[in-house]
C-alpha cells in the first residue's frame, strides 16, 4: 500500500516552493542570510584565516593529529581547557 518515495519528496518540494513563492520579506531575509554565509566562509576565510598545518611534513601532520584526537597535547587543562598548574 505504500505509494513510493518519488511522490512524497515531489510534495515536499512543492511545499517549500510553494511557500517560498509567497514570501515578501523572508526572501530578502534569506539573499541576506546567503550573502552573509558567503562573506564568511569565502572571503575571511581566504584573507584572515591561515591554514594551521601549512609548511608542515605529513609525518608532523599525522603526529599533531594522534595527539588532538588522543587528548595527549593538553596535559595540563580540565575538560574545558582551562589550566590548572
Amino acid at each position: 500500500m505504500s505509494l513510493g518515495l518519488w511522490p512524497k519528496i515531489e510534495a515536499v518540494f512543492r511545499f517549500y516552493v510553494d511557500g517560498f513563492k509567497n514570501m515578501t520579506w523572508g526572501r530578502t531575509l534569506w539573499i541576506i542570510i546567503i550573502l552573509k554565509l558567503f562573506i564568511m566562509f569565502a572571503i575571511l576565510r581566504v584573507f584572515f584565516f591561515k591554514p594551521a598545518m601549512a609548511g608542515k611534513t605529513d609525518e608532523q601532520k599525522s603526529e599533531i593529529v594522534a595527539k588532538s584526537l588522543t587528548g595527549m597535547n593538553n596535559t595540563n587543562t580540565d575538560k574545558y581547557g582551562y589550566r590548572f598548574d
